[in-house]
């Protein structure tokens, strides 16, 4: 079922001669500072030796497509350790969007079955499962990326299930992320519900520890549309992340009534 790529070469993963310029080209990489690029490239390196990255159903993952893919998950770590990715070890790629069958919990507490087609999921047992074609899309400043989304599940469950809640550095107060996000995630979850328009996905309203992925994905690719609508919440990702997108990235995704 699997196509494994040994990941025991001896060589650097990064001596490819299409990388940096692979990464320079990513739009979701932009603004990087020469230390920031070189803690970047710093954690690529410990994800792809310390990651078993397979293809799915014979998917062949070149050396491009592997850089793709570390260059995504390693972004939001890059002013964090080398642990913040413990307790799973593999990366499973699908040639497309793939049938989960895993139950999942709401948050009454009610357990739910039934086959969904799905671009990512961070299993609770272990692996990340990531469609290409979405991967590929990832580095676009759409406010889409299935790979940091997956991550950011990962992180979120250093301290137990997926819930919106990771745990907190040293130096943030629990309560502030608390009323930031409860806050938020009540406002997104009324406004969705009441069918009115909305500037990020949907889907954030589905539960706290989605409303955390899609925000993630948000604070990377699209932070000052965050920030506009929901500053407090952007203030605890950005100490979370140790890093502000919004001082790199352009602005997009906002209108005059931002400003």
């Amino acid at each position: 079922m699997f196509n494994f790529l040994s990941r025991k070469s001896e060589h650097d993963p990064l001596a490819n001669p299409a990388w940096p310029e692979l990464g320079r080209q990513m739009p979701l990489l932009q603004g990087l500072s020469t230390e920031e690029w070189q803690r970047l490239e710093d954690r690529m390196r410990h994800f792809l030796s310390h990651k078993a990255i397979s293809g799915a159903h014979g998917f062949a993952l070149s050396q491009n497509r592997l850089l793709t893919i570390a260059a995504q998950a390693s972004l939001p770590i890059i002013n964090l350790d080398d642990t913040a990715y413990q307790g799973w070890h593999d990366v499973v790629i699908y040639p497309g969007a793939f049938v989960s069958r895993e139950a999942w919990r709401d948050e009454q507490g009610l357990m739910h079955e039934g086959a969904q087609n799905v671009s990512g999921m961070a299993r609770s047992d272990g692996p990340i499962l990531l469609s290409w074609p979405d991967s590929r899309q990832g580095p676009a400043l759409d406010g889409r990326n299935v790979v940091i989304h997956e991550c950011a599940h990962k992180l979120d469950m250093l301290n137990g299930r997926a819930d919106g809640f990771p745990p907190l550095h040293a130096g943030m107060v629990q309560a502030d992320w608390s009323r930031a996000f409860e806050r938020g995630y009540q406002d997104f979850r009324r406004r969705v519900d009441y069918g009115e328009p909305v500037r990020i996905d949907p889907y954030g309203a589905t539960n706290p520890a989605e409303f955390f992925a899609v925000l993630s994905e948000y604070f990377f690719e699209l932070p000052h549309l965050l920030h506009a609508e929901y500053p407090a919440i952007y203030e605890q990702l950005r100490q979370f992340y140790r890093q502000d997108p919004g001082m790199r990235l352009p602005v997009l995704g906002l209108d005059e009534n931002d400003w």
